[in-house]
Parts: C-alpha cells; structure tokens; sequence
C-alpha cells in the first residue's frame, strides 16, 4: 500500500506509562439516595411538591455517572409525595434530532421505562413560552409544558466552546435540553460569543413562566465519578450554579505539559464530550483557538459505541482512521453541526486505512517538533478517562518533575496487530475511571 511505502521510515516513539493524582470524588453509589434525600428535606424542598400532580423530570445527552440511580432516587421521593412522575429526552438535536433515537441514547445509559418505573415520554414538538430580552424565542418541549411541575437534573461543567458565570449545567438544560433542536437552533444563532449570554437569559424566561420547584446539580471529577450532587431551590439555581461551576472548573485536569507534538485519542464520542473531545483537556477548540499543550497534531482512532454514530468533533482531528470513517453517520451527526451553527465539528480529516498509518501521518507531518529529539507524544484512551496514560520517551523527564504525575513502566513498543489496528483495542472493554465503591 502507497501509505506504508510512504511512512516507512517513520518510527513511533516507545512510550511509557504514567499515573496521573488528580482530586477524586468520595461518592459512591449506595450513598447517593440518602444524599439526595438529605439535600431536599434540609432545604424543605419537597413540601413544594402537590399531591397527585405530574412532575417532568430531565435527562440529558451526556453519559453522567449514576444518573441511574440519581433519577431513581427522585423517582421515589416524588412518589411518596403522591406525584405523578416521568422522564422527558432534554437534549437539542442529538439521536438524529428525533424522538425515538433521543429515547435510545437514554436506554444506553440505563433510562428506560423498565428502570425508571415511569413513563418516557419524548417528542421533538416544543412550545413557545415567551421571548427572551434580545426577541429571541423560548422554546420548551411540549411534554414538559404539560407537567405541572419540571425539575431538570444534570451536570455542572465547563462547556467546551465559550465562557461565562453560566456554562453547562442546569440553566443550560433548561434552555437547549428542554428547547429541543428549534431551542438550540435558536440559542447559537448569535454564535458561541453569545451563548453564555443567551442561555441564561433563555433560561431566565422559563423559570419565571414554568413550575421548577428544585433541580439537581451534579459535579463529577476528572475520573468520571460523582464528586457532589446538590438539590437547589428553583429561584437560586443560577446563582448556585455559578458558584459549582467554579468547583468543577477546578476538577478538570488538561494534559500536564507544555507542549506536545502528537495526541492520539483511541476514541472520541457525545458520550465522552459534546465536542467528541474535551476541549478543556486538550487545548484545542474551533471557537476558543488553541491554548497550552499546544498540541500540533490530534489523531483519533475510533467512535465510542454510546456515541451512536454520532461522528461530531472529529472536525477537530488531524486524521483519523477508516475504522472511525465506516462508524459514522451523517444522519446522525450533522443535525448536530447545523443546530449548533458549527460545520468545523464535522469535517472529515485525511483518513487512514489502519491506526499505524494514522499515527506514523501525524509524527511525519509534524513542523514544530525540534528535530534534535524524538516526538513528544501523548496516547489517552479518551479526554474523559485522564487518570493513566501514555508518553513518549522525549517527556519522561517533564514528568518526573510533576508531582501530580507517577511513571508506571519501562518504555515500550506500541503494539500493532496484522492489520495495522493498536492491540490494546482489541481486548474485552473495560472499566474506566470507576472507582471500586461505585461499580454496580
């Protein structure tokens, strides 16, 4: 093959693996109804709640840990209320921008109703409560408007392309998770230097014209785990929300250099981020520009199964592999880059036929790279599960000066098999980032 004839000489790097010390959560899952209980009865918060009345409750695109367990949680508490609880798809154009591939992204995380022991009820159709200050519209999924009451549940976090007092989190659940694809849509239309700007604005509308007794905030830590979950009082959620945001902002652990030559990502994925990739551990945003590491070149070699198809972010690769290309589907991919206004998401780099090509492309293509040294590279699993990895020789001594940071072998050959593809790939999946106490 013309690749191989051309890359020959290339040589990847021996790596070395390193643990990375970064602040866990404490939480486990048998902890999380008794938290959540405390939480709402410290604040009263559900003497709010009417008997026999119907409660929508949320439940985003993004993989969060235990969001399981926290949905049944407040299930079980709003049951012995006497409510009528059920579950609602709260996201813009993810599943392909419709009903039935928004309740199977819930089914992957376990949401069903078998689980939940309530309905799911899930429509694109949406209702126009209002305008927000700059005459946009504010759109509320029709479902949810029917309820009498609506208590969104999500994760606090840096949002992968603005910045504000308000990024991700529940005012921004309400605003595009609960606005379906016609609240997105409408929400980027000033672009991402506004967003931060419109979803709190956006949100504002909603908590004012609709019955939000509480929400459930979460914050997870850098491994993916539970790190707090806080109920809050309906009128005080953007205002506790700017402060868990500073929290999580802390949690978020980019990668520990200042500068490397080439990322390889095994996977990219919604479920991961909803950039694919998390610009906040990488460094690299379509919007935001490029920040420390600096990284020259980003290879990803696979989508992540939960990310159903959904190939969003790849723009941000360098190159990819064939393997990447087969997995994903425009269909489901480019609502995503059209409601968020965003075609750079979706823009399909060189691509290559198998994941030695891919990643001998990115170290031969590499300008900035002090040819009097090897390659400074870093291979990650993803951008969600940071707590190992592996470098290159060329950066052992960078990370022995690190105390956040422990080497765990000997250098080593990347392994490959017959066909090109990274061995490790191969194997049975396993548990990342779980800690022990909250493995189910």
């Amino acid at each position: 093959m013309i690749f191989d004839k051309l890359l020959e000489e290339t040589r990847i790097p021996k790596m070395v693996k390193v643990k990375y010390h970064i602040q866990r959560g404490e939480v486990s899952a048998s902890q999380i109804p008794a938290i959540i209980r405390e939480s709402l009865e410290s604040q009263h918060l559900l003497d709010r709640i009417e008997e026999g009345k119907t409660v929508a409750l949320t439940c985003g695109s993004r993989e969060i840990c235990n969001i399981d367990i926290i949905l049944r949680s407040v299930i079980e508490l709003l049951k012995e209320k006497g409510a009528e609880p059920f579950i609602f798809p709260a996201m813009g154009s993810h599943g392909g921008a419709n009903a039935e591939g928004q309740k199977e992204i819930l089914a992957g995380y376990g949401v069903t109703e078998e689980t939940m022991g309530v309905p799911v009820k899930a429509s694109m159709d949406t209702v126009i409560l209002g305008k927000s200050p700059k005459g946009l519209e504010v759109h509320f999924d029709k479902y949810a408007d029917e309820a009498d009451y609506v208590i969104p549940i999500g994760r606090v976090k840096p949002h992968t392309d603005f910045r504000g007092k308000i990024e991700s989190g529940l005012m921004k659940m309400l605003t595009i998770g609960c606005g379906k694809q016609h609240g997105a849509n409408i929400c980027h239309t000033l672009g991402f230097p506004m967003m931060a700007e419109n979803v709190t604005e956006i949100a504002r509308v909603i908590l004012e014209k609709k019955q939000i007794p509480f929400g459930i905030a979460i914050v997870e830590d850098a491994f993916h785990g539970t790190y707090k979950i806080q109920a809050i009082a309906g009128e005080k959620i953007e205002e506790e929300e700017e402060k868990l945001l500073i929290q999580a902002k802390a949690l978020v652990p980019g990668i520990p250099f200042d500068k490397v030559d080439v990322l390889v990502l095994d996977e990219i994925g919604k479920d991961v981020s909803g950039a694919g990739m998390d610009p906040n551990v990488t460094g690299r945003s379509s919007m935001l520009g490029r920040w420390k590491p600096f990284i020259e070149r980003i290879v990803v070699l696979d989508l992540t199964e939960k990310s159903h198809h959904n190939g969003c972010g790849i723009g941000g690769a360098d190159i990819t592999t064939q393997r990447f290309f087969e997995k994903m589907d425009f269909v489901t991919s480019y609502p995503n880059g059209i409601t968020s206004h965003d075609p750079c998401s979706m823009r399909i780099p060189p691509v290559m036929p198998n994941d030695e090509c891919a990643v001998k492309m990115a170290l031969q293509t590499c300008m900035d790279n002090d040819r009097t040294m090897d390659y400074r590279m870093v291979w990650m699993k993803n951008t969600l599960h940071v707590e190992s990895f592996w470098i290159s020789e060329s950066l052992v001594e960078e990370a022995k000066k690190n105390p956040s940071l422990t080497i765990e072998s000997e250098p080593e050959e990347i392994p490959f098999n017959e066909n090109g593809n990274v061995i490790w790939l191969q194997e049975p999946v396993q548990t990342y980032g779980v800690h022990e106490n909250q493995k189910r």
